[in-house]
């Protein structure tokens, strides 16, 4: 029988729903980038800046929870683990929402076009960049449930295959990213030199997500491990 942690009840207030709070907002200004590129695409301006403004209010927020947390952190030793992973965890959640906004800005700022045959593509690698961020959700929204069970072997295994679905989402992300980049190749010597080179960046950066939720589940995982 699962033995509760005792150092879960040590302080009055848990960091963990707040850092689970924050990862929620991180993630919903990704699940913001369909709906934008769907309007870039369809050259609505309009719309695309109205969703670009809902990223950045996302990204705001998820600075103000940030903040907040590491304010409201307590120093004692009786955290339930290393505050210094829950800072490193917290840094590596708020480059999500980071690079949503970038991508955001850059595509609208530049007014960029992407080629017609490149829409669906791009739009699937765009999906893909959301469920790697909702998978990496997922597994930081188990946290809480390791605590409460001690880091019971039984929630220690849900989390582990949750992980190695994180692994494999940013696998097909990864080889989306690669025949959207081979796309992009055949047509450069009809675009301008200028606009090719921005696509590439914002193909490099929606790929970005991917890695970056990756990485809040690697250090999630180094979490569990110590």
């Amino acid at each position: 029988m699962p033995i509760s942690n005792p150092f879960s009840n040590l302080f009055g207030r848990s960091p963990i729903k707040p850092l689970q709070a924050h990862m929620a907002t991180a993630v919903k200004a990704v699940i913001e980038l369909p709906d934008f590129f769907e309007a870039v695409m369809a050259g609505d301006w309009e719309k695309a800046t109205s969703v670009q403004q809902r990223i950045i209010d996302w990204e705001h927020k998820a600075d103000d929870l940030k903040k907040q947390l590491r304010l409201q952190l307590p120093k004692s030793l009786f955290l339930p683990v290393p505050r210094t992973d829950l800072l490193e965890l917290l840094t590596m959640q708020d480059r999500i929402a980071n690079r949503a906004k970038d991508i955001a800005g850059i595509v609208l700022g530049r007014r960029m076009v992407i080629p017609d045959v490149m829409h669906q593509q791009t739009l699937e690698f765009v999906q893909s960049g959301v469920r790697t961020a909702e998978q990496a959700l997922k597994a930081i929204n188990e946290l809480d449930s390791l605590l409460e069970t001690g880091f019971s072997d039984r929630e220690l295994t849900v989390v582990e295959r949750m992980i190695q679905d994180l692994d494999n989402l940013e696998q097909q992300a990864d080889k989306l990213e690669i025949s959207l980049r081979s796309s992009l190749f055949k047509l450069e010597n009809n675009l301008p030199p200028v606009e090719v080179m921005f696509l590439y960046s914002v193909i490099d950066w929606i790929g970005d997500l991917s890695n970056r939720s990756h990485d809040v589940g690697g250090r999630f995982q180094l979490l569990l491990a110590r």
